[in-house]
């Protein structure tokens, strides 16, 4: 089992082409893994600032196979040439797939430095596989513990105590852009019904705002606000809105953009300034809008050039967390390859010693003779293979388990199926307390 991502975020790529990379996005996933290529597993991890797709092959021999297979999926659902697509990617194996997933989910790769949105959002990225069927095993264990590195850096460090979030920066800035400060007078408009909208919603009411409307081009305004309150907007009832609004925040990031000359007409008879908050990765409002007079634009560079810096101490203390995670989920990774091989040649060495006792008994039956020879022939065996199995850990955790895997096919003729291994865990450390090799493991050894 062989992990990798592809990673097109805000720090190396321009919002727009990451904008243009998650266009179909949602559908990368199932086609990867619908269509027989090197792809096993796949995630996807799409924001406003990044688009990471995390991919399970069976060996380092098909990573390119798969990185290939993502450029043509990501080409295909985007419209960009498969060239741009794979420019625009960062390819990660190896710890660095788990250093950057828990990086990323204990917002330390954020525009603001500890937020908390991102960690759901990880969270949400792995139900959402494991919904459509493509979350395999190590991917579920990449996330999972991804999730708990981020609870872990938020209890254990002052990263984020602050509650800062991309949404809370940006209501910051209109706080500072407004000729009021308070949100209690304020009439706001939010487009979008998902998690950002969720987030502006609870943020707005703890600035003591309480007159916000809600509007969705897919008609989920109404169920949108009916468990989180605010009012919803229909296409007719939306212009009067805008009109009367003091602040526009918007996070659908649907197809349809509000153009300038739109809001020009729409707040021709306002007589106030207008604050837009566009949060949206794909753009909610046209770039032209902070031309419009009485117009405030924040985008998110404008939020990412606002946030503030977190401690030295505590961004140390985070990145320890983080990458004290990474090693050791990669060190149970390697550990967990190895355990199909030492099942295997349990299995196989026990198959040979049920052999040689079948002969036993068939020459001296079931006497106490034939009972101490077979006690002394399992505990032979046990101590025969526990030096196989130490060194089996021993080179798993320095990076050589295929010079062992190799070893088992030239001295024994066993050969290792190398695909799931989840269950090869239990398996080894049943064989290695007991002296047998147990039913359980995932790898079927074929003896020569």
């Amino acid at each position: 089992m062989v992990l990798l991502s592809l990673i097109a975020t805000h720090t190396d790529v321009d919002l727009e082409t990451v904008a243009r990379l998650s266009a179909g996005a949602s559908k990368v996933s199932s086609s990867l893994v619908d269509s027989g290529t090197a792809v096993s597993g796949s995630v996807v991890l799409a924001t406003c600032n990044r688009l990471e797709v995390y991919c399970e092959t069976a060996s380092d021999a098909d990573i390119e196979a798969a990185r290939s297979a993502v450029v043509a999926q990501i080409s295909r659902q985007s419209g960009m040439s498969e060239d741009l697509v794979s420019r625009s990617f960062a390819t990660n194996t190896g710890e660095s797939v788990p250093q950057h997933l828990f990086a990323v989910g204990a917002g330390l790769d954020s525009a603001v430095v500890g937020e908390r949105e991102i960690a759901g959002q990880v969270r949400r990225a792995l139900i959402e596989a494991q919904e459509n069927g493509t979350a395999s095993g190590g991917l579920t264990r990449l996330f999972q513990t991804a999730s708990r590195t981020a609870k872990d850096v938020g209890a254990l460090t002052a990263l984020g105590k602050r509650g800062l979030s991309i949404v809370s920066v940006a209501l910051g800035l209109a706080t500072d852009l407004s000729e009021d400060r308070d949100w209690s007078k304020k009439s706001v408009v939010v487009f979008g019904t998902g998690a950002y909208a969720g987030a502006t919603m609870a943020l707005l009411k703890e600035r003591g705002c309480t007159d916000i409307s809600v509007y969705s081009s897919s008609n989920r305004a109404e169920s949108f606000t009916a468990s989180r309150g605010g009012t919803p907007l229909t296409r007719q009832s939306l212009p009067a809105a805008l009109t009367r609004a003091d602040v526009v925040i918007g996070c659908s990031g649907s197809d349809s953009q509000v153009g300038a000359e739109d809001v020009r007409r729409v707040r021709a008879a306002a007589g106030k300034p207008l604050i837009i908050i566009d949060l949206a990765l794909t753009h909610d409002f046209d770039p032209a809008v902070r031309e419009i007079d009485g117009v405030e634009l924040i985008t998110l560079e404008s939020v990412r050039l606002a946030a503030p810096a977190e401690q030295v101490e505590s961004l140390k203390q985070a990145s320890t967390i983080v990458a004290d995670a990474a090693k050791n989920f990669s060190k149970q990774q390697l550990s967990r390859e190895m355990d199909s091989a030492i099942v295997a040649l349990r299995r196989h060495t026990l198959d040979v010693l049920d052999s040689e006792l079948e002969k036993v008994r068939a020459q001296h039956g079931c006497t106490g003779a034939a009972q101490e020879v077979e006690f002394a022939m399992r505990r032979m065996v046990k101590q025969l293979l526990h030096v196989p199995t130490v060194r089996a850990r021993e080179l798993a955790a320095s990076g050589q388990q295929e010079d062992y895997i190799r070893g088992l096919e030239a001295l024994y003729g066993i050969t290792l199926e190398r695909g799931d291994t989840a269950s090869g865990s239990t398996a080894a450390g049943s064989a290695e307390d007991n002296g047998t090799a147990g039913e359980a493991g995932s790898a079927e050894p074929k003896s020569a």
